[in-house]
C-alpha cells in the first residue's frame, strides 16, 4: 500500500508541454498534483492536450494527480479560492507552485503594431498572475515550514544582441520578454523576502527551444532539447533546500550540469540517452545562459530588524 503524499503541488498550464512534463516528473516522485489549466477535454482548446489526458497519464503512471479548470488570464478569477479547492480537494496545503501557464505569445506583432488588449491579456496571465498565485500559496507554505516556487521563464527576459541587430525569428519578442523580465525580476525579490519563511523562489528557462509540438511549429529546425531535462531542473528546484537554493534566474542544462543531476523519463523509470550531465558539452552553455544568484547568509541583527 502506497504511502499519503506529503507533498502538494499546483502545476499551471498543466494540459500539454512543458507543464504536463513538470507534472508527470513531479507525480513521479510521490508528489500529489494539481494540474491547472482552462483546457478540459481533448479538442476544447486550440491546441492539442487536456487536463484529463494529463491526469489519466500520471494516475496511469501510479501518480496522484487531479484536474482543476481555471482560466488564469481572466481578471476578474479569484485565485485564492482556487488554490483553497485544490488543498480542500487533497486535504494538504500546497507547498509546491509551479507557475507555467502564459499568454498568447504573439511574435507576429511588431512593438509598433502592439495592441493595449494583448499587453493587457499578457501583463495578466504572464505577470500578475503568478504574483496572485504566489500570494494565495503562502499562507500553506508557511504552515507548513516551507515551500517552493518555480516561475517559469525564458532567454527571451534578456536584452536583444546588438547593434547592428540581425533578423530574428521571432522580432524583438518585446511584449513576452519584458512579461518573462518582470517574473525573473519577482522571483529574486520574492527570495529574499521569504528566505526567513524557508521558502525557495526561482525562475527556470530553457537554455534551448523544449521539443514540445507546439514550439517545434512555432520555430521549425531550431536547435532544442527535450522535455525530460526542464522537467528534471523543476524537480531539482522543488526539492532542494530552500536555504541554499533560492533567488536565481536558472537555465534547465547549465542547472543539470552544475548539480550533476541524472535526467530521468518522465516517468521516473529510466535514464534519458544523451541528455547526462556528462554528456552536456560546457562550451555549449554560455555565461549568460548560467545566472547563479545564491541567496547570502543573512546577518542575524537584520534579519530581526526584518521580522520586527
Amino acid at each position: 500500500m502506497s504511502q499519503p503524499a506529503a507533498h502538494l503541488a499546483i502545476v499551471t498550464g498543466a494540459s500539454r508541454g512543458i507543464g504536463r512534463a513538470i507534472a508527470r516528473r513531479l507525480a513521479s516522485e510521490g508528489i500529489a498534483v494539481a494540474a491547472v489549466s482552462r483546457t478540459l477535454h481533448p479538442g476544447d482548446g486550440a491546441f492539442s492536450g487536456s487536463l484529463e489526458e494529463t491526469v489519466a497519464i500520471i494516475n496511469g503512471e501510479g501518480g496522484n494527480a487531479r484536474a482543476f479548470v481555471a482560466d488564469l488570464g481572466r481578471p476578474e478569477i479569484d485565485r485564492p479560492a482556487l488554490v483553497a479547492d485544490i488543498e480542500d480537494a487533497f486535504g494538504l496545503r500546497a507547498d509546491i507552485l509551479v507557475n507555467n501557464a502564459a499568454a498568447t505569445r504573439r511574435y507576429e506583432t511588431a512593438f509598433a503594431d502592439m495592441p493595449r488588449e494583448h499587453f493587457s491579456d499578457s501583463i495578466e496571465t504572464n505577470v500578475w498572475n503568478t504574483w496572485d498565485l504566489m500570494k494565495a500559496v503562502l499562507p500553506g507554505m508557511r504552515a507548513k515550514g516551507a515551500g517552493w516556487v518555480v516561475n517559469l521563464s525564458s532567454r527571451l527576459a534578456g536584452p536583444r544582441p546588438g547593434p547592428p541587430y540581425a533578423w530574428h525569428p521571432l522580432g524583438g519578442a518585446v511584449l513576452y520578454g519584458a512579461t518573462k523580465a518582470a517574473i525573473d525580476r519577482i522571483t529574486t525579490g520574492a527570495a529574499m523576502e521569504l528566505y526567513d519563511d524557508h521558502i525557495a523562489v526561482n525562475a527556470l528557462a530553457p537554455n534551448r527551444g523544449v521539443a514540445t509540438g507546439h514550439a517545434a511549429k512555432a520555430v521549425p529546425g531550431w536547435p532544442s532539447e527535450p522535455e525530460e531535462t526542464m522537467a528534471e531542473a523543476a524537480l531539482l528546484l522543488c526539492t532542494e533546500d530552500p536555504a541554499k537554493v533560492t533567488g536565481r534566474v536558472a537555465y534547465s542544462l547549465g542547472l543539470i550540469k552544475e548539480f550533476g543531476r541524472p535526467v530521468r523519463t518522465l516517468d521516473g523509470k529510466a535514464l534519458v540517452a544523451g541528455w547526462q550531465p556528462d554528456d552536456i558539452d560546457p562550451a555549449d552553455i554560455l555565461p549568460d545562459h548560467l545566472v547563479f544568484n545564491p541567496a547570502p547568509p543573512i546577518p542575524e541583527a537584520v534579519s530581526k530588524q526584518a521580522r520586527a
